[in-house]
């Protein structure tokens, strides 16, 4: 709603209730004042921007809207239920946009009247900083929806790419990989500051530990449980599975929102390691005896490896899309120029090599696809 309004465009901003719905706004309010506070902005500024935000509990009030954005839980029936109110109150013209992170946008495409209307845009948090935009096709998602999403996305000055349908879209199955690989670390041993400065020193902006602090570690533990009612035992891994049941169901560690996840965040002074890490696992590799480069390698190459997956199955189309929104989406090492790029630069021989080397030392997730095996030959 902030970046719709800050650009100029009418909002409708609708939640359960009245008081939900204010406190919407109210960020918005915190958001512009903050800007003011640093000149940046004048109160007319704010005053403008608040009032092209109408927050509402009616959906009714979404009549005439050429675009609407979705962005309630990460639950299919709690999103079935919106879309059906939706689609009651606005026109048969209007575009529905999905932001959601992980569910595929096809499935979700089946509870709308109007699937050739249907598209997936998805935000990255927290969206007033973020310029990434993934627009998502599902399968029945028509040219008039793709053309209005990426009109949008020009309009709020975010960079959009335009992914096919699948779980976790591209982004998010990169930045899966690195927190995932972060966490099979620390269940081997390796101490978690090691994993975290080697997450720096391998070019990304910070560990992943911390990255799943930021994004929330019981969202983790949600996503890691739907893909293993929907996939079946296998497509989790049990040793991940056992930390964040771990960390949310017996500590209650959720992440920065309730102050306590990998970190310690005291109210005065920098975020701390939880001392209580080292009790969650009892293997124990000496801090002498840790690879730093493989550690930098394991990291990077998970999720080079998984853009590579996702290039082969066509969920990304355009290598540059996939180079372009692994730098500004989730800061991809840039200096490698993004994922695909990485492998390019150290060409695909050496990087299957490099994936062979790591899939006989830490497992099948490193086996390298059919299409990077042919580019190498």
């Amino acid at each position: 709603a902030y970046v719709s309004a800050q650009n100029g465009l009418d909002v409708v901003l609708v939640d359960r209730d009245q008081e939900a719905a204010d406190k919407g706004k109210a960020y918005s309010h915190k958001l512009v004042s903050d800007q003011i506070m640093k000149g940046r902005a004048k109160t007319a500024d704010r005053d403008a921007l608040l009032g092209r935000i109408t927050a509402t509990a009616d959906y009714a009030a979404l009549k005439g809207c050429d675009l609407i954005v979705e962005a309630v839980f990460e639950d299919p029936k709690v999103k079935a239920e919106v879309i059906a109110k939706v689609e009651a109150a606005v026109g048969p013209k209007t575009i529905f946009g999905s932001n959601t992170s992980t569910l595929p946008i096809t499935g979700l495409a089946e509870h709308s009247q109007r699937p050739k209307n249907f598209i997936g845009v998805h935000f990255f948090s927290p969206v007033e900083k973020m310029l990434l935009v993934e627009i998502i096709m599902a399968k029945k998602t028509g040219k008039k929806a793709l053309a209005l999403a990426l009109d949008f996305v020009r309009a709020i000055k975010k960079t959009p790419i335009v992914v096919n349908d699948t779980r976790g879209f591209y982004a998010n199955r990169c930045v899966g990989n690195y927190i995932r690989e972060g966490h099979l670390m620390l269940m081997e041993g390796v101490p978690p500051a090691m994993i975290e400065q080697a997450g720096k020193q391998a070019g990304m902006p910070v560990g992943p530990l911390s990255l799943n602090d930021e994004v929330a570690v019981d969202l983790a533990y949600k996503v890691l449980k739907a893909t293993k009612v929907q996939l079946g035992e296998g497509s989790v891994d049990p040793a991940q599975e056992k930390l964040l049941s771990d960390m949310v169901e017996k500590h209650g560690r959720l992440g920065r929102k309730n102050k306590k996840g990998f970190y310690d965040y005291p109210e005065a002074g920098p975020k701390r390691l939880w001392p209580g890490l080292a009790e969650l696992t009892t293997n124990r590799i000496d801090p002498e005896k840790v690879d730093m480069a493989e550690l930098k390698h394991r990291l990077l190459v998970t999720q080079a490896l998984e853009a590579a997956r996702t290039y082969e199955e066509g969920v990304v189309t355009d290598p540059r899309e996939a180079d372009v929104g692994s730098i500004i989406g989730f800061g991809f090492a840039p200096y490698s120029g993004g994922t695909l790029s990485y492998i390019d630069n150290m060409g695909a021989a050496a990087f299957v090599k490099l994936c062979e080397g790591l899939a006989r030392k830490h497992g099948e997730r490193f086996k390298p696809n059919r299409q990077l095996k042919r580019m190498a030959k």
